[in-house]
């Protein structure tokens, strides 16, 4: 028999030692997988497991804000909020029926099923409602809103058969004055998914409606306001406690319009029966005294969802009552924007004060045939920029233009904000076009001709303008130059502040150039209103003095035919164009005014709607007494008389040619 060991003790011992080397290594792997998941849960993701463990035994119930209220410059309530019952569920609620306390998505999908058959649901709020319940789960959502009475008395019958599900009182809408400023207020409507990734889902939980259009929308965050809270106590299957904590809602700001409500009614009504926009503004600070456009439509319709009937019809009515006129309306500015060419003219040197020009009836460029004809066929004779505007002579502004070149002439037009948004604080803007041969070029693929300079000077061509630009744009000549930014939004009053804030004015780079400039032009816009001018029936008997450019504009070609309004489709007819301000000697109000498709020129059709306004604001507004009419109609005389000679002087056919035009008698191209 061997004396061999049968193991030998060094193996054993290194055997060992290698064992102990691998076990200290597993225990520390996993001391090191313990601290890690220790710092995870204690430091990493503490504020995550430490609000689902208070989740367990607490729970936020938001508060929706009440929506601010809006008012007219005198405090006419404009948007008001009304009590209704709404139906909200609260998911982790829902599995109290089979007693286990918990809930799924299968159990909502259930619920909603029982529901529906006592209460109707919308499926727009139906597809709202899951896709909210899948992210709140512990918070109320809502599920259908302006209860009846009779479905308030069925559920409250029918309550104990739908746990989770509550009825609350919430505030709702409402618009008292119906379609009137309808575009301007806007609507509010029921929150949908896109609407949700646009604000902050926290402060909208428990939040039905939000601003689709308007000030409704565009201040949207002013009027919403801030949520509040309940913070309580629950037991182990979601039942209320007691209240740990609240924080009161904030309510949303109330807005103060620069609008004078009584002014868009008597700016919607002179509309009436016709479709077209008039923007009134108070040219010393950018506010929007009316913006109307016609026709109008109920923005109570919107709240809680149109019904497809009321919506077709609104869609499919050929005057689009949803279509915001003043604001996304382009047309083309025609003979109203002759002024502001004047002062362009005059400030580039292109023309001085007593530059005068022949007006044979037409204007026709070097070496070719095409002839651009002015309204009166018979011409005016030799005429200088400011009875060219008295008269709104064509073959003046022709040549101007021409002369300008369309470079300068577009640039300096763009400094009365035509071409650009105003930035006005409402939603869908549209920015008009003030061409240029760069925008030809691109647009058409075309150069630009000496004939596009030539049909831009008189407003026709291609420029478009909207009507708020064009009120914009007389603001800045009564102000001499000076731009403000329009505003709707006058002022605004919190919880926190009870005295209304007022908004300051927001300037734009002026027009700097010569004041003589501007009195020369606005003594021409003066003169349109006075006997001899085109909208002299508008002017007559004003208590005040208006300074006011009528247009009217091609719908249409007619390839040198004959216009005859009573002969063509509505659709096709000319519009009749406005502007002015009011009193010529200090300021306070400037208007814009489109007809479409009229009967009757800008002077006939769109000036007495201009004068209307202008009434309706300025003898309410500070009595004939503040408007100094004696020494206005004095000047108004002395003034008639001068012109009177010097038309008499200088072209006496020009009175027998307006005696047969007053008949009945026009010509196609650009008559005012």
């Amino acid at each position: 028999m061997s004396d061999r060991p049968i193991k030998l003790e060094r193996d054993e011992q290194h055997m060992f030692n290698v064992r102990v080397v691998v076990a200290g290594i597993i225990i520390l792997f996993a001391l090191l997988a313990i601290l890690g998941r220790v710092y995870q849960l204690q430091v990493s993701q503490h504020e995550k497991y430490a609000e689902l463990s208070r989740q367990h035994y607490q729970k936020r119930i938001p508060i929706p804000p009440n929506r601010g209220q809006i008012y007219d410059r005198n405090g006419v309530l404009l948007a008001d909020s009304h009590t209704q019952y709404v139906l909200e569920v609260v998911r982790d609620n829902i599995g109290d029926e089979n007693g286990d306390g918990k809930s799924s998505l299968a159990d909502v999908d259930g619920l909603l099923d029982r529901l529906g058959k006592i209460i109707p649901l919308i499926d727009k709020d139906v597809r709202l409602f899951k896709t909210q319940v899948r992210r709140f789960k512990y918070q109320p959502i809502p599920i259908r809103g302006d209860l009846t009475e009779e479905e308030v008395a069925t559920f409250a019958v029918n309550r104990p058969r739908f746990p989770g599900v509550t009825m609350e009182v919430r505030m709702e809408r409402y618009y008292p004055l119906m379609e009137t400023a309808s575009h301007v207020i806007g609507y509010v409507g029921r929150i949908d998914a896109r609407d949700l990734e646009r604000v902050n889902k926290d402060e909208y939980i428990g939040t039905t409606h939000i601003g689709k259009s308007g000030i409704e929308a565009f201040h949207e965050a002013r009027l919403h306001g801030k949520a509040g809270y309940h913070e309580i106590e629950v037991d182990a299957h979601g039942k209320k406690q007691s209240v740990l904590s609240e924080q009161e809602p904030i309510g949303g700001e109330e807005l103060f319009l620069g609008l004078d409500i009584n002014l868009q009614i008597t700016a919607e009504q002179s509309l009436k029966g016709e479709r077209g926009a008039i923007v009134a503004m108070d040219p010393t600070n950018g506010e929007v005294l009316a913006l109307a456009s016609v026709p109008t439509f109920d923005p109570n319709l919107f709240i809680n969802g149109i019904t497809q009937k009321d919506y077709t019809t609104l869609r499919e009515d050929p005057s689009r009552p949803l279509f915001n006129r003043a604001l996304q309306g382009t047309y083309p500015p025609g003979s109203t924007i002759k002024p502001m060419v004047g002062v362009a003219g005059l400030a580039e040197g292109v023309v001085t004060p007593g530059s005068r020009v022949y007006d044979p009836g037409f204007f026709r460029l070097s070496g070719q045939k095409h002839v651009f004809r002015c309204w009166n066929k018979r011409g005016h004779g030799s005429v200088d920029l400011k009875y060219s505007i008295q008269q709104s002579c064509d073959t003046y502004f022709y040549d101007l233009a021409y002369r300008m070149g369309v470079d300068r002439f577009s640039g300096f037009m763009r400094r009365f904000g035509f071409g650009d948004k105003t930035g006005i604080d409402l939603p869908g803007e549209a920015s008009g076009l003030m061409p240029s041969k760069e925008w030809k070029e691109k647009r058409h693929k075309r150069s630009w001709f000496p004939g596009d300079t030539v049909n831009i000077g008189i407003g026709q061509g291609y420029w478009l303008a909207t009507p708020l630009q064009l009120a914009h744009a007389v603001s800045i000549m009564a102000n001499r130059g000076v731009r403000l930014k329009p505003h709707v939004l006058r002022g605004v009053r919190t919880a926190r502040n009870e005295e209304e804030s007022v908004l300051k004015p927001e300037p734009f780079p002026s027009i700097d150039t010569q004041d003589r400039f501007w009195n020369l032009t606005i003594q021409g816009m003066e003169n349109v209103m006075r006997p001899g001018g085109t909208a002299k029936a508008a002017g007559a008997g004003a208590a005040y003095r208006i300074a006011g450019k009528t247009g009217t504009a091609q719908v249409f070609g007619l390839a040198g035919g004959k216009y005859n309004a009573g002969r063509i489709a509505k659709r096709l007819r000319d519009h009749a164009l406005f502007v002015g301000f009011a009193p010529a000697d200090d300021p306070k109000i400037a208007v814009a005014v489109i007809v479409e498709n009229s009967s009757g020129s800008g002077g006939h059709t769109a000036a007495p709607i201009g004068r209307k306004v202008m009434d309706a604001y300025l003898l309410k507004q500070y009595g004939d007494h503040a408007l100094k009419p004696e020494g206005a109609v004095a000047q108004q005389e002395a003034e008639q008389a001068a012109a009177a000679a010097v038309a008499a002087d200088k072209k006496p056919e020009a009175a027998a040619e307006k005696t047969k035009q007053t008949k009945g008698k026009k010509a196609r191209k650009g008559h005012d």
